[in-house]
């Protein structure tokens, strides 16, 4: 069976976009272009129509949110779909508001789901250009009222219909129930998630129906706000298995005072997808792990060569091992960096916090950077206020990186000849950290980008680093409940700060001895 529907599909990796071509020829799509560059598909957009518009989340250049944000103000009655990944879906889930995104579906994907959602999104994309004609047509009959009206009810009868139609195909389970937990309507993929009818489900109230200790119905029942409530499981009664969920939760307000207030549960299916992030992340654990073995012997093998134990070396010889013991040296320190970020995301790394001097680790840390700064003839200047009285509550190792991160990025993207100031002060009892250089500085709408993961702020260059730096920065000082944030314009310099809240340890105050 041959579908017209108009598609368009943008993702810079070809061997996806390659794998949702055979995807849509085998399901009977005759109408789709697939573009791996978002500069051309822009361009194809301005010029041809599409009905749905899907688009990877990461790519160069303009990421997903921004692509389809473009593509809307040229087709706003299109549909748009955004591919992600799940550790991004709290973008997505902002996109829905601030974007219209129609929908986000995570990688990997189920054919099935994929194509359902897309057969979805096309039936809505004709349902707004229905209802735009319609709208059009009310307003030039507006003389022959009663035959407008007639008219207008047989159309809302036939999209009620239509989407009542999209509501019962859609592979979410939906719930509809009253502010009290009382549910009035549910769909097929509902049922089909709890292994009951419908009367059954709606006989229970909505607490019986999902297991977590984490939840607090009543203020989910009470609130006017969108909300995303993880870390649920349900019990299917057919094959006794407890399936994870998410619940995306919507209030409907009441239209009149004889209307009941309503609230809207999308239940999301998410075995397979925290499967595959268990999958993931184990693969990228033992990986890191069984490549830093290797690293490590190859910088040991290396030192021996350079300290002359296996014989003496030419100045030739000298240089070329010096250059390959930093290149592994290099590729350590990045397996090193990567196997952190893993921890950090999977809430697998413990602070172990211990009262010790700020004073001396900062000057410790600039200690061991010195000889970086003096080779571009830069100047570190110390700018302490309070440091003495008092010690502060952290781990101290994973304080030291983020410093010595901030530091080796300020000497690195300041001229030779430039000056790096760094401040420290314990205001009562809060710690305030900061690098400042007189460098190049860096855009007003990159900042937001830098504390993201493979960012380097800005798309108009591309370093030999891999943007993790401070993305890992960002997870230790939030991992200690604090704040990191940058102040910056371009040619004038950059200043990067840290808090960390209540950290100070006072014969008045201790902080709590947790971890």
């Amino acid at each position: 069976m041959q579908f017209s529907y108009k598609v368009l599909v943008l993702d810079d990796d070809k061997l996806v976009t390659s794998s949702l071509k055979s995807l849509f020829v085998l399901e009977g799509f005759s109408d789709v272009v697939y573009f791996n560059d978002v500069l051309e598909a822009l361009s194809y957009l301005r010029e041809n129509q599409r009905d749905v518009i899907i688009s990877d989340f990461m790519m160069p250049k303009m990421n997903g949110i921004e692509f389809l944000s473009e593509a809307k103000k040229i087709y706003p009655n299109s549909s748009t779909i955004l591919l992600t990944g799940y550790a991004d879906k709290e973008n997505a889930i902002k996109a829905i508001n601030e974007v219209g995104l129609y929908k986000y579906i995570e990688k990997p994907w189920d054919n099935d789901d994929l194509i359902v959602n897309v057969k979805n999104a096309f039936e809505r994309s004709q349902l707004i250009i229905t209802l735009e004609e319609k709208n059009k047509k009310l307003e030039q009959y507006s003389n022959h009222l009663e035959e407008l009206v007639k008219e207008k009810t047989a159309d809302v009868i036939e999209m009620n219909e239509r989407l009542s139609a999209v509501i019962n195909n859609c592979a979410d389970g939906i719930i509809v129930l009253s502010a009290d937990g009382v549910i009035t309507d549910v769909n097929p993929a509902c049922e089909t998630l709890f292994g009951l009818s419908e009367d059954i489900i709606k006989s229970k109230n909505i607490k019986e129906l999902f297991i977590s200790d984490a939840i607090d119905w009543a203020s989910v029942l009470t609130s006017e706000d969108e909300n995303l409530l993880r870390e649920i499981n349900i019990l299917n009664v057919v094959n006794g298995n407890n399936i994870p969920v998410e619940i995306s939760s919507s209030f409907i307000p009441q239209k009149n005072e004889n209307d009941n207030a309503k609230y809207v549960f999308v239940i999301r299916n998410v075995n397979f997808q925290k499967e595959m992030e268990r999958l993931r992340e184990d693969f990228i654990a033992t990986l890191t792990h069984d490549l830093r073995t290797p690293a490590v012997a190859a910088i040991q093998t290396l030192e021996y060569f350079l300290n002359g134990k296996l014989g003496s070396l030419t100045e030739k010889q000298q240089m070329l091992l010096d250059t390959m013991k930093k290149s592994n040296e290099d590729m350590l320190g990045l397996i090193n960096t990567l196997l952190e970020v893993y921890k950090y995301e999977a809430g697998r790394l413990k602070l172990l916090k211990t009262p010790f001097s700020f004073e001396k680790l900062v000057d410790e840390c600039i200690e061991q950077i010195s000889p970086i700064a003096l080779s571009k003839n830069q100047k570190i200047e110390k700018n302490y206020k309070n440091l003495q009285i008092a010690e502060i509550f952290a781990d101290r190792n994973e304080i030291r990186r983020v410093i010595i991160n901030l530091l080796g990025n300020a000497i690195k993207y300041t001229q030779d000849g430039g000056e790096i100031e760094v401040r420290a002060e314990i205001d009562e009892n809060d710690l305030r950290f900061s690098v400042k250089d007189n460098g190049e500085g860096i855009y007003k709408q990159d900042i937001p980008k830098l504390f993201k993961r493979f960012s380097q702020g800005t798309q108009e260059k591309r370093s030999i680093s891999t943007g993790l730096g401070l993305y890992l920065s960002k997870q230790i000082i939030d991992a200690h409940g604090g704040k990191i944030w940058l102040e910056s314009d371009k040619g004038k310099g950059s200043e990067f700060f840290f808090v960390l809240l209540d950290s100070v340890m006072t014969k008045e105050k201790e902080p709590l001895w947790t971890t």
